[in-house]
Parts: C-alpha cells; sequence; structure tokens
C-alpha cells in the first residue's frame, strides 16, 4: 500500500496518524475498561461508553488533522457527500464490543484511509495483544503450511460455508472475536483464512484488508471479486483473508460449495450468501 501523505513535508503521514490514532484510541479503551471492571459496570455500559470514548477521539483527532478530509464510521452519522471525496477515512472505533466488555483480548480499532479508488493505508490496533498492525509493514517470510488448515470463525458458531470448507478439507475451526481480530490472526500466522459470508460493513474490513495487503496476503470478497470501499451504500457482505497460495483452492471449493446449494436453504441471506 502506498503512504500518502495529504501534509507539508515533515508533518506526521497518513500512515503515521493511522498507527497513531489506532493505538492511543486502544490504550483509552483499554484504561477504560480496567477503570470500568473495578467499578463492576454492566456489559452494554460499557459497550457504548467504548463505543462513544473512541468515536470521540478518532473523530476529534481527524477533524483537527486532516479537515478536507472525509470520514465513514459505524459510530456516526453518514454523510452521502463522502462518494465524491478524494479522502475518505473508514474507521470502526471498537470492533468487537461484546469481546471487549467480557474483558477479553480479541477486539480492534480500526484505522483506515481510501484515497482516490483504493485503501492506501491501514493500521489495526490489537490492544489486548499490546500490538498495532499496519499497511507499511514489509511482508515477512511465512513458515510453509504444516498440519490441517486453521480457519478463524466466529465464537457464537461458524457459518454453513465454513463449516462445509471445513469438512471438505479437514480443517480445523478456531473461534475468536472481532473481524479485526480474526483478519489479524491470519496476518500474525495464528491461522491460514478468514472466510466470512454473514454480512459485514466497509468499516468491519476496511483497515484490516488494507493491513492484509500490505503484509501480502490474498483479500477479496468470496467469489473472488475485488472489494470496493466508499461505496454509496457501505454494506459489504463478504470477506476471503488467506494466505496466497491457498486463495485459488479455497475460492474453487466456496464456488462448488454455491452451485450445490439449493437457493431455498436455511442460512442463506439475501445476497444468496450464507449467514452468520
Amino acid at each position: 500500500m502506498n503512504n500518502v501523505n495529504s501534509q507539508e513535508a515533515g508533518a506526521e503521514s497518513d500512515l503515521e496518524l493511522a498507527v497513531r490514532l489506532a493505538g492511543e484510541a486502544g490504550r483509552q479503551l483499554m484504561e477504560m475498561r480496567a477503570h470500568a471492571l473495578r467499578e463492576d459496570v454492566g456489559p452494554t455500559e460499557l459497550k457504548n461508553s467504548g463505543d462513544a470514548l473512541s468515536q470521540a477521539f478518532l473523530g476529534r483527532e481527524l477533524s483537527m488533522l486532516r479537515p478536507a478530509d472525509m470520514v465513514l464510521s459505524e459510530e456516526a452519522l453518514d454523510d452521502a457527500s463522502r462518494t465524491t471525496s478524494p479522502r475518505v477515512w473508514i474507521i470502526d472505533p471498537l470492533d468487537g464490543t461484546r469481546e471487549f466488555s467480557e474483558g477479553r483480548h480479541d477486539w480492534a480499532v480500526h484505522v483506515a484511509l481510501w484515497c482516490a479508488g483504493r485503501l492506501e493505508v491501514g493500521a489495526v490496533a490489537l490492544p489486548g495483544l499490546g500490538l498495532v498492525l499496519n499497511s507499511g509493514t514489509e511482508a515477512p517470510k511465512r513458515m510453509p503450511l504444516e498440519g490441517p488448515l486453521r480457519l478463524a470463525v466466529s465464537r457464537s458458531r461458524a457459518s454453513e460455508l465454513v463449516k462445509a470448507l471445513a469438512e471438505r478439507l479437514d480443517a480445523v475451526l478456531v473461534p475468536m472475536g472481532s473481524a479485526g481480530y480474526k483478519v489479524g490472526a491470519v496476518v500474525r500466522g495464528d491461522v491460514d483464512a478468514y472466510v466470512h459470508s454473514g454480512g459485514q460493513y466497509e468499516w468491519d474490513s476496511a483497515a484490516p484488508v488494507a493491513v492484509a495487503g500490505g503484509y501480502g496476503l490474498h483479500v477479496s470478497r468470496i467469489d473472488g471479486s475485488e472489494l470496493a470501499y466508499n461505496q454509496q451504500d457501505p454494506y459489504l457482505p463478504d470477506l476471503l483473508v488467506c494466505r496466497p497460495e491457498l486463495a485459488a483452492t479455497l475460492l474453487a471449493h466456496i464456488a462448488q460449495i454455491h452451485q450445490a446449494a439449493e437457493p431455498h436453504m436455511s442460512g442463506l441471506n439475501k445476497d444468496g450468501m450464507y449467514a452468520r
């Protein structure tokens, strides 16, 4: 990914800004949660407070430091005119509110920049691990595949599509929390692929996809088509992130599974994709 800097020479670059904002938002959320858990704050209040805190911080910083840019966020009203802007920050202030409220580590903060038709930079903070993954990191050398394929799946239940894939490929399902954390698990090598078909929005995947692409991973929709961002409707229902050598195999099996599925089959949503 290119590191676009709309500011004068010597100023904080877009990538540096994304990394700093994601990391600082994560730090503030960790502090808030520690205090709230000591005070026995309920999970609903903690979720809402976390969303509000991170949104306020990210929105304020972006407004001050990139005033000409627009922002698409899960936690703010959408301005339809953003689709005419050449630069749009796509953020998820707290990805994985359930995990955050339960004191778990598998949640994330997403900060990405879409510029002139593509994702340019992205940062995914994993505060529970003390990490900020970013799109500017040189892709590491990956170890050869060994043992069964590992697929990241939802903690609540694996989608019918992923269960079918696992059966075909003798894969192991690895439950974990937020979308950003799942993509981060592929980036870090804890799993080999993340296949999602249950419905998402641009803020769920923009920063993780930018990071995964920067690390040399395959990213696409589950039919192999490109992921498009800063669309009028930010709904982006499905996602495949995997080691590049697995992409052709996974896409072929996904296509075969969809071809075999009856249209009326329980679990298919309005897009014809398997619901979570």
